[in-house]
């Protein structure tokens, strides 16, 4: 019995090893980001609670808040958290603006026990946090996923959130142009992409994501075994998409926001076809522009962050948010 009780904690600790070693190469790659985004970009990390404690959200905030600088949120989508999505914009927008990157809630430290997992959701807990850390008034930039959060964002809170930029998102897709999406992925399913379970799946999402190069084939296996091993929230982020796919979350009797909007798209774009930045452009009217990115895919923030930072300040500077 004894040596049975051994046997079985030794087994333990070799697997939690095993994870450990690896982990390793993510462990140390989020490491050169947190030494970045502190030193280089001078942001702090934070931790809100929420929701009487039943969620906590990780938020990357200022060092020092410059009232002379507006206020901007910076909202990421799949494929991984917000420092690995926004690294080759931050340091560049933190000189314009007083930056605040969120994890959403099951993406990187952002955790909760409730069980919501809808857009609307992710929303509220972002403007609740911003509310915990004392910002009243801002402009939201929605990257995928992330713009799906954004315009909830704006929709609930009209005061709170000034102007609106969405990159990529295909909020008002009918039933149909979902179909179409699943077909381009070969028969996997959309889930086991944007919750990859192994370095196929973080391939095909990169092959689909990108126009100019495919940077998943430079990445070797044990890295992305890593990236896999280190989401402590796959079935979580499941659930996510699996709203988002279900006729639940259909957008297309959305209200037209209130406020200014910026749209950027990728004219390549293999997820969200240029089609949608149109239909969102005509659903939101006016008050809305759109702005196509030649030569592009869906990963606009890879394949060309300094013009979609250009874009972004450029709408975004004439505006002064009060601190």
């Amino acid at each position: 019995m004894l040596s049975t009780i051994r046997s079985l904690r030794l087994r333990r600790r070799v697997v939690c090893l095993y994870g450990g070693v690896k982990r390793l190469p993510v462990i140390i790659a989020e490491a050169f980001l947190w030494l970045y985004f502190s030193y280089s970009c001078n942001l702090s990390p934070c931790t809100v609670d929420l929701d009487d404690c039943q969620t906590s959200m990780h938020i990357w905030a200022p060092n020092h808040r410059r009232c002379n600088k507006p206020n901007l949120v910076l909202v990421h989508g799949y494929g991984g958290n917000s420092k690995w999505q926004f690294v080759l914009q931050v340091a560049q927008l933190t000189r314009r603006f007083n930056v605040y990157i969120p994890d959403l809630v099951f993406f990187g430290k952002s955790q909760s026990t409730r069980s919501e997992r809808t857009d609307t959701f992710q929303a509220k807990c972002v403007c609740d946090g911003m509310k915990k850390l004392g910002v009243d008034r801002f402009s939201a930039y929605g990257l995928s996923y992330g713009g799906y959060v954004v315009y909830r964002m704006a929709e609930m809170e009209e005061e709170m959130v000034e102007k609106v930029v969405i990159v990529s998102s295909g909020i008002v897709y009918t039933e149909d142009q979902k179909s179409e999406l699943l077909k381009k992925l070969d028969g996997r399913n959309v889930v086991d992409v944007l919750v990859p379970d192994k370095p196929e799946d973080i391939r095909m999402l990169c092959r689909i994501s990108m126009h100019k190069f495919d940077i998943g084939k430079l990445i070797p296996d044990f890295f992305l075994r890593g990236f896999i091993a280190a989401d402590g929230y796959k079935k979580e982020k499941q659930q996510l998409v699996e709203y988002l796919l279900s006729k639940e979350s259909s957008n297309l009797h959305l209200p037209a926001l209130t406020q200014e909007t910026l749209l950027i798209w990728g004219d390549k774009d293999g997820i969200f076809p240029i089609q949608l930045a149109h239909q969102l452009h005509s659903h939101l009217g006016s008050k809305s522009k759109l702005e196509i990115l030649k030569n592009v895919g869906h990963a606009a923030n890879i394949e060309a962050p300094f013009s979609l930072n250009k874009l972004v300040t450029l709408f975004l500077s004439p505006q002064v948010s009060s601190c």
